[in-house]
């Protein structure tokens, strides 16, 4: 990935993308558009009567953000709390996603943590992904070996897509709700394919930790607190790296001594 990304920014937002091997990625920018925010549907609890008691079926929350693609911010809807930041962290559960999961899960801050299917080639893999999923920790699918997927055919894309949802379901008992492709490039029959599996695609606002100037744990926690790019509902982008997993209890500290609060995965709005 490159310099700086560019995070929300009216003329445009200039994305980098996330990799195995820390090294720069290809960028793209995507036209902004206006996010009309609708009413959420108002969901009534159904009863039902069982023995001499009616039983009252738990009732989903209802949504309190969605994702803007025009910056992939998050958006409050009604009276959400605006100053709040959304964590990710890519390429799990390689070697410090445990780590990481348990310092969020210590600071009572949640996160979504996107899978490579490369790292759950082993039941010790796949122990860390469940360890860190029964933390309370929301899954997201990042492809079985991290492509570039605009350089892949339909068939591959399929394939890299699919057989994640199928080990990670096998794993947890439950599909990812969430999808990020390696690079931040998608394409249209990956996008199709991802709303069909009911996934919402997500990329990200801004994220430093594989340039080489921020990977040592003080400096990447300094730049993504002060980054410039750090604005309302941004979706921030961080890995699994050694200086990430040791810079993340400052990054949160750092956010929450600016107001900012934490955005839960079950408060956004699910692909409609």
């Amino acid at each position: 990935m490159k310099k700086q990304l560019i995070g929300v920014a009216a003329l445009g937002l200039l994305l980098a993308a996330c990799s195995d091997e820390q090294t720069a990625e290809p960028e793209f920018q995507e036209p902004a558009q206006e996010v009309k925010q609708e009413e959420p549907e108002e969901v009534e609890e159904v009863e039902e009567v069982g023995g001499e008691e009616d039983v009252v079926e738990p009732v989903a929350a209802e949504p309190l953000y969605k994702l803007n693609e025009a910056n992939w911010t998050l958006v409050p809807i009604e009276q959400a709390e605006e100053k709040v930041v959304l964590l990710t962290i890519d390429d799990a559960p390689d070697t410090y996603s445990l780590e990481m999961a348990e310092t969020l899960a210590q600071l009572e801050v949640p996160a979504i943590f996107f899978v490579n299917g490369h790292f759950l080639d082993t039941d010790e893999e796949k122990e860390k992904l469940k360890k860190i999923h029964e933390l309370g920790f929301a899954i997201g699918n990042h492809t079985q070996t991290h492509p570039n997927l605009k350089n892949s055919s339909e068939e591959q894309q399929q394939q890299e897509i699919l057989a994640l949802n199928d080990t990670i379901e096998d794993v947890l008992g439950e599909k990812p709700q969430f999808f990020r492709a390696p690079f931040g490039v998608n394409t249209d029959f990956s996008r199709e394919l991802v709303k069909q599996e009911g996934m919402l695609l997500m990329n990200w606002t801004y994220g430093y930790d594989w340039e080489k100037d921020y990977m040592e744990a003080s400096a990447l926690a300094d730049i993504m607190v002060n980054t410039p790019y750090l604005t309302n509902g941004a979706n921030l982008l961080m890995h699994d790296r050694e200086w990430t997993a040791g810079a993340l209890e400052q990054i949160v500290t750092g956010l929450q001594e600016k107001g900012y609060g934490f955005v839960d995965p079950d408060e956004i709005q699910s692909v409609e």
